[in-house]
């Protein structure tokens, strides 16, 4: 299931290719590096259908009544089973404290390191481009060989530049890639003096340009020590990726979400239990099952919208930490009291 909805994420991602110039080999190891990230968002709901799937496909098949039969009883499945939502409990954990926020921030180095390698993928014929921070380029008409005619180049990277050229192509030649130019005017605009250039042929330097592509890591990009440092506010260095004095709220939710928010997860193995209580030879079956799948797939969504409003209050905070042991123990309660004789 990780690998359909990466695959999907992959064709999102070939924009930064498109719209934003970088290579390939760039865009495979960011797609590559984001695949955690989303193991991890999609963990609950795959653990969600695929126990209860399985305990269905049971008692269709009649294999739960042979396990009856030879003595197991409902209480030692469902302790097996919240032993198992357990153990994905701490892989969930590891997961969002640890190895999505360093693959993710390690996706972001690619695109911070990376310089616009598909150059021409950038240039539309009779529009104006902003190729990146400060350059903007203007092509009258591409040729199908490859050449341009009639460039603007407005370069406001180092003072205030403009370029005129009646042709130019672009050169790659291993790591070196430049935009000649041929036939044109340098327009130099410096401290309220302009100075003109004619020139046969020049080399504009393309391996300066930056991306345009945001290159400083996001919060959920940020590893968990800095977080937490950051919310105790001893974050003693500065830092270009946090403001610890005004995301205060969204770095609280980050560490609610990467620690504790997996503990929903043994909420969801108990509650797929409750499939135990009835066979399917009762009348009841069906309405029962549907029940408990509109119930947990609720409780999925509570997880997801409580953390939103958990820093809202000190009660919301309070309420969003006890919800999911209250469930928990009243759906365990539930159940013991339902199988306790069976």
């Amino acid at each position: 299931m990780g690998l359909i909805v990466w695959t999907i994420q992959a064709v999102n991602y070939f924009d930064y290719v498109v719209e934003d110039g970088h290579g390939l080999n760039v865009y495979f190891f960011y797609t590559i590096f984001s695949l955690p990230k989303l193991i991890h968002r999609i963990l609950p709901f795959i653990f969600f259908i695929s126990l209860f799937y399985i305990i269905l496909a049971y008692e269709v098949k009649n294999e739960l009544s042979i396990i009856w039969i030879n003595g197991v009883s409902k209480i030692k499945i469902a302790n097996n089973i919240i032993f198992l939502s357990l153990f994905l409990m701490i892989i969930q954990i590891i997961f969002g404290s640890y190895i999505s926020p360093l693959t993710q921030n390690k996706a972001r180095e690619f695109l911070k390191e990376s310089n616009v390698s598909f150059f021409s993928s950038l240039i539309k014929e009779k529009k104006f481009t902003n190729v990146s921070s400060g350059l903007t380029i203007f092509v009258n008409k591409i040729e199908n060989d490859g050449t341009y005619n009639e460039i603007f180049l407005d370069d406001q990277t180092q003072g205030s530049k403009t370029i005129y050229a009646k042709k130019g192509y672009l050169i790659y030649n291993n790591n070196i890639k430049k935009f000649k130019l041929l036939e044109g005017k340098i327009i130099n605009n410096e401290k309220s003096k302009i100075n003109i250039f004619d020139f046969d042929e020049i080399n504009y330097d393309l391996n300066k340009i930056n991306t345009k592509t945001i290159t400083v890591p996001k919060l959920q990009e940020t590893d968990s020590i800095s977080l937490i440092s950051c919310f105790n506010n001893n974050f003693k260095k500065k830092s270009l990726t946090l403001n610890c004095n005004i995301r205060t709220e969204e770095i609280k939710q980050e560490l609610l979400k990467r620690f504790f928010k997996p503990i929903y997860l043994p909420v969801l193995g108990i509650m797929s239990c409750m499939l135990l209580i009835l066979s399917k030879n009762n009348n009841n079956f069906n309405k029962f099952r549907n029940i408990i799948f509109l119930a947990i797939f609720f409780i999925l969504v509570i997880s997801e919208t409580s953390l939103r409003f958990s820093t809202a209050s000190n009660l919301s905070f309070v309420i969003y930490l006890i919800l999911p042991f209250v469930i928990f123990f009243f759906a365990y309660f539930i159940f013991y009291k339902m199988v306790r004789n069976v």
